[in-house]
């Protein structure tokens, strides 16, 4: 554990600061925990061509598949601090729209995902070239928590979804994962949330599923870890869930609002 919070200590420093050590190899002798522990600006240069083919061809694809829009986009664009991103969660679509808008602009999102994708070596292959950062669900992931960390300190965003799985009808029970909100007051990092409709049919079920259909998205403003007034850990951490849950659900409220038959 030592060993991997050192790497994860190094890999906070600027890229300029980066020993020939720690950076990563552009073809051999890196692990998943490198790609996890290093900025994505410190990524090898192929892995950075990679990742900005991807992020084109899934920007057009979607784009003519599922043609979305983020309302109130310059809350998320013009804001350069490294932050927690909180949305509700329909379907793969949401990380895809978020990553990519931000990627345009020149800044780097770390989506967080749930450790059951790494039964296969082939998407944890690929979620870590993508920037991508496992977390094993209910235990007290301190490995998650830390690289979360440190991202945010190099200025990265970190991507959650607290609902914990794609929700496809409004009465699924959920249950809120709260790391994020630890996270923000670890950091003191503001949490912004973020909301998407339109979104919950347009991955395959069977042989049902909705293509060409609008989707959209609404950003909204940062909630600042001192705006809430309290003190003491354990309730600033559960007065940041509810504040941020709340404000995506307000948001996913307004979308619904605007935009009638949106789900």
């Amino acid at each position: 554990m030592s060993g991997q919070l050192a790497r994860g200590e190094r890999a906070s420093s600027s890229v300029k600061g980066v020993s020939k050590a720690d950076r990563l190899h552009a073809f051999r002798g890196n692990s998943v925990d490198d790609y996890y522990d290093h900025g994505i600006r410190e990524f090898p240069l192929p892995s950075r061509i990679l990742l900005g083919i991807i992020i084109v061809v899934v920007t057009v694809a979607t784009k003519i598949a599922w043609p979305w829009k983020i309302e109130d986009a310059e809350l998320l664009w013009n804001d350069r601090r490294g932050r927690i991103i909180v949305m509700n969660h329909q379907s793969m679509l949401d990380p895809v729209v978020t990553v990519a808008s931000l990627w345009f602009r020149g800044m780097r999102v770390r989506p967080i995902y749930k450790s059951e994708f790494d039964k296969s070596k082939l998407v944890t292959w690929i979620f870590s070239r993508v920037g991508a950062i496992p977390v094993v669900r209910g235990t007290a992931d301190m490995k998650f928590i830390r690289r979360a960390q440190h991202a945010i300190e190099r200025g990265e965003c970190v991507l959650i979804y607290p609902e914990g799985t794609r929700v496809r009808s409004d009465d699924q029970k959920i249950e809120f994962h709260k790391g994020f909100a630890l996270i923000a007051r670890l950091t003191k990092a503001p949490v912004q949330p973020m909301a998407i409709v339109g979104a919950r049919n347009i991955t395959p079920k069977g042989t049902h599923w909705k293509r060409f259909g609008r989707v959209y998205l609404k950003a909204g403003s940062c909630i600042e870890l001192s705006e809430l007034g309290v003190s003491g850990r354990k309730e600033q951490t559960d007065a940041m869930e509810r504040a941020s849950m709340r404000a995506v659900y307000d948001l996913v409220g307004e979308l619904r609002s605007e935009h009638p038959g949106k789900m």
